[in-house]
């Protein structure tokens, strides 16, 4: 079996003062999240660590690369059964970086632009069955962690939130009485999403008991038991576990609950736009795979509300 670096040390390279210098122009000057920077800081010493391989010592290996390089890269990590996607991130990585060496006056040239990874098959997401998860969620717990454990399975299927998302939220963020909530999606983008009935009863259950657990000047609105924000390694474990215990069939986690909000109220209402802007894409295509659509279903919903693709109603008076 190929050898596998998922999660590749840090290299100790000519490029190294470079990388970091480069993470630290991410989180300071463009702001990126803590997990943006990371996955950078993972791609980039992930090329690095095949170019140690290479047996070239003393050399500027990033810095350094041609296209030919990435090529060779790209077709390697092919090889050992990376997927397309994962393929076009580290690339993505790589067009940055050179960005900024290019900035730096590092660089005479962007040697990945206009590369593009192989292509694989995109995989349908999978979801809980409408009844089997409501059937989960309605027993009634009594110990303040269950109580909040059930309340972010809530809000996750109730709004379609990512995991950072549902950690990131503050008291002040919801309003209860309006039924609404402001999160912080990808690329800082804000928006406003609904939370239902359910979902508002089960967090009304929780801000019963969190004054037990929170610290007293804690802002979010889940804590762990430690009293500070809940982490969301945390709050994964903690879903699994609680589908355990409530006897689920299947192993449960955050963006389970939000590809099954999306394919549910799209079965029901039809809407690809609605659900679009709820689940915050900027790009209607991705709310299309994670929503099951087949592309008839796609083309019935453009033909039905593209005012240049609707059917011109006939007159009473004009033949067929």
């Amino acid at each position: 079996m190929p050898k596998r670096l998922d999660a590749p040390a840090a290299p100790t390279s000519i490029d190294t003062p470079r990388i970091e210098r480069f993470l630290a122009h991410l989180a300071h000057e463009r702001q990126l999240s803590e997990h943006t920077v990371r996955a950078y800081r993972h791609d980039l010493n992930q090329i690095a660590v095949w170019l140690a391989d290479q047996g070239e010592p003393g050399a500027e290996p990033i810095a350094s690369l041609d296209e030919a390089g990435i090529r060779r890269y790209t077709a390697w990590r092919h090889r050992q059964g990376v997927s397309g996607k994962t393929l076009q991130r580290e690339l993505s990585s790589l067009r940055g970086f050179y960005r900024w060496l290019l900035r730096e006056n590092q660089a005479v040239a962007n040697p990945a632009v206009g590369l593009r990874a192989p292509k694989s098959p995109r995989k349908l997401p999978h979801t809980f069955d409408a009844d089997q998860l409501g059937a989960l969620l309605d027993p009634v717990d009594e110990d303040p962690l269950m109580i909040r454990d059930t309340a972010m399975v809530e809000l996750f299927y109730s709004s379609g939130l990512r995991l950072a998302e549902l950690v990131s939220i503050d008291l002040g963020d919801i309003d209860m009485s309006e039924g609404e909530l402001g999160v912080i999606g990808k690329g800082s983008k804000s928006r406003r999403v609904p939370v239902g009935r359910k979902a508002r009863e089960a967090i009304e259950r929780w801000l019963a008991v969190r004054s037990a657990l929170a610290d007293r000047d804690e802002r979010a609105l889940f804590v762990s038991l430690r009293g500070g924000r809940i982490h969301p390694r945390t709050v994964e474990k903690r879903l699994a576990r609680w589908a355990v215990e409530r006897g689920a069939s299947r192993h449960l986690h955050p963006h389970l609950l939000r590809h099954s909000f999306a394919s549910h109220l799209l079965e029901s209402s039809g809407d690809l736009r609605a659900v679009q802007e709820l689940l915050g894409h900027t790009d209607i295509g991705t709310t299309q795979i994670y929503t099951h659509l087949d592309f008839q279903h796609l083309a019935q919903v453009y033909d039905q509300a593209h005012p240049r693709a609707r059917k011109k109603a006939s007159k009473p008076d004009e033949r067929p």
